[in-house]
C-alpha cells in the first residue's frame, strides 16, 4: 500500500506515535487504508479508512464503513488535555426494528468505550453522538424499500504515543457495529502489517 511521508519538520511525539500505530493488528473482516486527513484540525495528522468486507462470504452486501484521523498537536490543546486526539467516524446497515430501538445508541457507544477499555487504551476526554437513520424509498427508489442505519462520531485523547491499542479497539468497534460478535477473550487479531505508516 502507499503511504504518505512523513514531515521532516514532524516532532517525536507524531514519529513515536506512528511507529506504535505500525504495530496495530485488526480484525480479519476488515480492510484497512490510509487516506487523505483533512486539513487544518492539527499540525501533524494521519487518516485510515476501513471497509467491512467478511472472508467467508462473496455475496456483496454492505456491512459497514469506518475512518480514523490521528491529530498531534505538540502544543497540547487545553480541550484535548493532550498532545494526542483521535477523531472517528463508523457507519453500518442495520435493520429497521434495530434502527427504531430507544437503546440503540447508549448500545452503539457502550461498544467503543468497552472496545477502547478492553484492548488496554489509554485516554481521557472522551465525547461523541449516536445517530439512527431511517429511510424509505419512494417513487423511482420504491424499490428500495425501506432501511436503516447507525451512524457514530467519536473523539478521545490518547494519553501517550502508545497508538497500538486505539487503533485495534476502533478495528473491534467498526466490526461489532456492522453486526459481528467481539473478538473472544484471548484471541488476538491479525499480526501487524495489513497496512503501513
Amino acid at each position: 500500500m502507499t503511504t504518505t511521508e512523513v514531515p521532516p519538520d514532524a516532532p517525536a511525539e507524531f514519529r513515536d506515535a506512528l511507529e506504535q500505530a505500525a504495530l496495530a493488528g485488526f480484525r480479519s473482516e476488515l480492510r484497512v487504508f490510509e487516506t487523505a486527513a483533512p486539513q487544518g484540525l492539527a499540525p501533524f495528522q494521519k487518516a485510515w479508512a476501513a471497509d467491512v468486507e467478511p472472508t467467508s462470504t462473496t455475496d456483496d452486501n454492505e456491512y459497514g464503513t469506518g475512518r480514523l484521523v490521528f491529530l498531534c498537536d505538540p502544543s497540547r490543546p487545553e480541550s484535548w488535555s493532550s498532545v494526542y486526539r483521535m477523531v472517528v467516524f463508523a457507519q453500518a446497515p442495520i435493520d429497521q426494528d434495530m434502527g427504531a430501538d430507544q437503546f440503540l445508541p447508549d448500545v452503539a457507544w457502550s461498544w467503543l468505550i468497552d472496545a477502547l477499555d478492553t484492548r488496554g487504551a489509554e485516554y481521557v476526554r472522551s465525547a461523541g453522538t449516536t445517530t439512527t437513520v431511517l429511510s424509505t424509498g419512494f417513487g423511482d427508489l420504491a424499490s428500495e424499500g425501506a432501511g436503516a442505519q447507525v451512524e457514530v462520531r467519536a473523539s478521545w485523547s490518547p494519553t501517550s504515543s502508545a497508538l497500538s491499542p486505539h487503533l485495534e479497539a476502533w478495528s473491534e468497534f467498526v466490526c461489532m457495529l456492522a453486526g459481528f460478535p467481539p473478538t473472544p477473550e484471548g484471541v488476538s487479531p491479525l499480526s501487524p502489517g495489513r497496512f503501513q505508516v
